[in-house]
């Protein structure tokens, strides 16, 4: 009897620890702090907005208080406006140390009139070269757009205005790393990339047309709050406040996968995977792998 008692008591325990998880609607104040460049930002709005600002002198960036494991983070963006060329508007999620987990949007600038570059990517215990890169199909600087980060046991899907454009799932069992493991951080930040950003480099950022502004707006994290190790556990259980372990997330739905192919046919402008030069036709073993 007295091992029932306790038995019921963890499971109840796990629960309540569950629905302790989630955040939602995160404010720039209480939320996040400023990992550089603190001069270089504006925080308005009652904490709901942030400009992140680059000039010749120094960019910005900031990260979240708190770290996750699964879920979704998500973020109002509206990008640098004019000539950015040189620039990146970075968002992305990231653990600490040199076997590092990552997920990518990097945002490359460009020369006025011509298109800004999603680029995006995964690292793995310390090991990125999975980069996909993309055309929009809107202008990202007149108005705010969202770009989600989703993570969960089975996939990670990248979203724009909730349309997917990328999505890397889960192959651990084939011997394939999974960021399933490691607490990360959100990230977002601005600065000077010109000795790649912009046709590789080619093109340099044009200071008299600094400063360069990022607006943030909206910051919502959705996601399971790491509570140490036994987080691992917990935030890939089926318990009621582990939406992201519902079975209808598990994959893409069918309009969903309608959504991806047609970014992918339309808008993708690199893809690692077809890049059989750079890896001399030793292809990463997760390009033989269904993705959605």
């Amino acid at each position: 009897m007295a091992t029932m008692n306790l038995l019921g008591l963890f499971i109840a325990l796990i629960f309540l620890t569950s629905f302790n998880l989630v955040v939602v609607n995160a404010n720039f104040y209480k939320s996040t702090s400023f990992n550089w460049g603190a001069q270089h930002s504006v925080i308005s709005n009652n904490g709901n907005d942030l400009q992140l600002i680059l000039d010749r002198t120094s960019g910005s960036g900031i990260q979240t208080k708190k770290q996750f494991l699964y879920g979704s983070i998500e973020m109002l963006i509206k990008l640098v406006r004019g000539n950015s060329a040189g620039t990146v508007t970075a968002y992305y999620l990231s653990s600490k140390g040199t076997r590092h987990d990552e997920i990518d949007f990097e945002f490359l600038g460009n020369v006025s009139g011509q298109p800004y570059i999603v680029h995006t990517n995964i690292y793995t215990q310390g090991n990125g070269s999975r980069e996909q890169q993309f055309y929009l199909w809107f202008d990202p600087t007149a108005d705010f757009h969202n770009y989600t980060i989703h993570r969960n046991p089975t996939h990670i899907v990248w979203f724009i205005d909730g349309l997917p454009i990328r999505v890397f799932r889960n192959y651990e069992s084939s011997g394939i790393p999974y960021p399933n493991k490691q607490a990360m951080r959100a990230y977002s930040s601005i600065w000077n990339a010109d000795n790649w950003a912009t046709r590789g480099g080619l093109v340099k950022i044009d200071w008299n047309s600094a400063p360069f502004v990022a607006n943030l707006r909206h910051f919502r994290t959705r996601a399971c709050k790491w509570n140490g190790l036994a987080s691992i556990v917990l935030c890939a259980s089926n318990l009621p406040g582990n939406w992201w372990t519902s079975p209808s997330y598990s994959k893409l739905s069918y309009a969903q996968q309608g959504q991806l192919k047609w970014v992918q046919n339309n808008y993708m402008i690199y893809d690692y995977c077809k890049d059989t030069k750079r890896f001399n036709w030793n292809m990463p073993p997760e390009c033989s792998m269904p993705q959605n």
